[in-house]
């Protein structure tokens, strides 16, 4: 900050403080009065006139509280210019980064050592390990039950964590490296390039791998074409999936947009684009 609003800030704010404290003893000093009376200042507006009474003690003595509050806060933090405060504990003065960087490294010496000990520790064991459990419960409320529900059971459109079907693949590794680094899938839309009629068939027939009845009129074999000529370089021959590409398995019942007829017609009509946010900076290693 220049020299010219370092001076500007600090004399309009201390200006300010100094005159209404002036205004309020001033003022007090002039009241002849120390219990209410009947006389009146002799100002008058529309028939109302202004009694000459003292103001509450309380109400005298809250103002000056407010004036000693505001200079004392001056005092300890910044709010004069480049004025940084005398706050103990900051050595480049009190900020709001400041403040985060002192709580971080207090932070860092209080749960450091525990977070090296499960870090130095596979990942097999740090799942059976009780006080692990609890911390990454209270990380999963905190940052991921948003989206994937307090119970870990999903939505609509969100996985669910508790059954065997990963879209990305259940090993510890591939786990880890969808929380660090997030996912981003992407189911295209057909309606163009199949038409009414081909969504109609091939959501008919990747419905049937799964066991599911169809409405009337779906060929299942015009279905089982289409899926053959556009659909098994993702999800594969057997429509089992690909971790690779987040191609889900259609032959398990597990149904991210939901397994009816009308929402798989909707999935391919118009595609799908999940997203897993990377919780690398967020959360770390």
């Amino acid at each position: 900050m220049s020299s010219f609003w370092n001076w500007y800030i600090t004399i309009l704010s201390l200006g300010t403080i100094v005159a209404l404290t002036w205004l309020l003893f001033s003022t007090r000093k002039g009241q002849r009065h120390n219990t209410p009376t009947d006389q009146t200042t002799g100002h008058t507006f529309d028939e109302i006139e202004e009694l000459d009474n003292p103001l509450p003690r309380w109400w005298f003595m809250l103002f000056v509280g407010t004036v000693i509050f505001a200079l004392g806060y001056l005092v300890l933090y910044p709010g004069l210019g480049n004025w940084k405060g005398v706050l103990p504990g900051y050595d480049d003065g009190w900020t709001g980064v400041n403040q985060w960087k002192k709580e971080m490294a207090r932070a860092d010496e209080t749960y450091g050592p525990l977070y090296a000990k499960f870090a130095a520790m596979p990942i097999e064991d740090v799942a059976r390990d009780e006080q692990a459990l609890k911390m990454g419960g209270r990380l999963f409320a905190s940052n991921c039950s948003v989206c994937h529900g307090s119970d870990a059971k999903g939505a609509y459109g969100f996985p669910n964590l508790t059954d065997n079907d990963w879209l990305w693949g259940g090993e510890t590794a591939a786990i880890k490296t969808t929380i660090l680094n997030g996912r981003q899938a992407a189911m295209p839309a057909w309606l163009d390039s199949l038409g009414e009629d081909g969504i109609r068939h091939v959501a008919g027939y990747v419905r049937s791998l799964s066991g599911l009845k169809n409405p009337e009129g779906v060929d299942l074999a015009e279905g089982q074409k289409i899926y053959t000529t556009n659909c098994v370089a993702c999800h594969g021959v057997e429509a089992k999936g690909n971790h690779l590409l987040g191609a889900p398995n259609l032959t398990d019942r597990t149904w991210l947009y939901g397994s009816s007829f009308a929402q798989v017609q909707q999935t391919l009509r118009h595609g799908r684009a999940g997203v897993m946010p990377a919780q690398q900076n967020l959360l770390g290693e």
